[in-house]
């Protein structure tokens, strides 16, 4: 169940993605943020009453709720045009949080590939901060290019490994991928982001906002 819920993740990310690219309108993307935050708030909570008290599968689902509320945060803001500090400042509460689910996946779970996963999603949760929390939107055109390219390497791709069954025979492999991945791309997005014209910051609202 998590694994669909993980598929959906990537549309919301890329769609968030392209709206800070100003693609689309910064409205027109909180229907998908009000879905996929439902979802991730029936997912967990699903997760949780079937675990028997199972403390390794409470643990794992209660980090799905950082998305949940991240999505629904992003579309009441996008909805009634509210300011994105207080998202901006939740953001940094996650980015700090998935650094911790980064280490238990290396550790507890021995699960390298969502180890390397949640650091991605650190840092993007640290571009919000940075973008919202902090007002500097000057760095609005490329975390929307990170944002977008999280959505598929992530979470849609991840999301169909496990689907599949493929996951568990490449998961070391795709770890390693994936960290060599972020690198290099998001290194090199940093010039290009300079180049390119920044276009008006829609704010969880009117500012292009996020996750």
């Amino acid at each position: 169940m998590a694994s669909v819920g993980l598929l959906f993740v990537g549309a919301v990310l890329f769609i968030n993605g392209v709206m800070l690219l100003g693609w689309i309108d910064a409205r027109s993307a909180a229907p998908m943020n009000f879905f996929v935050g439902g979802l991730q708030i029936v997912t967990p909570l699903y997760l949780i009453f079937t675990a028997n008290g199972d403390a390794d599968v409470v643990l794992a689902a209660s980090g799905l709720f950082l998305f949940s509320f991240t999505y629904l945060y992003v579309a009441v803001n996008l909805t009634w045009d509210l300011d994105g500090t207080g998202l901006g400042y939740f953001c940094l509460f996650v980015a700090i949080t998935a650094l911790v689910f980064s280490a238990l996946n290396f550790t507890r779970f021995a699960d390298p590939a969502f180890g390397v996963i949640w650091l991605y999603w650190a840092f993007l949760w640290a571009l919000f901060f940075v973008l919202l929390g902090r007002k500097r939107e000057g760095i609005g055109r490329y975390t929307g290019a990170v944002c977008a390219i999280q959505g598929w390497v992530t979470a849609w791709i991840p999301a169909l490994l496990l689907l599949t069954g493929v996951y568990d025979v490449i998961g070391v492999p795709l770890a390693i991928g994936l960290a060599i991945f972020g690198v290099v791309v998001f290194a090199a997005l940093v010039p290009w982001a300079r180049r390119q014209p920044a276009p008006p910051t829609p704010a969880p609202t009117g500012e292009r906002v996020p996750a």
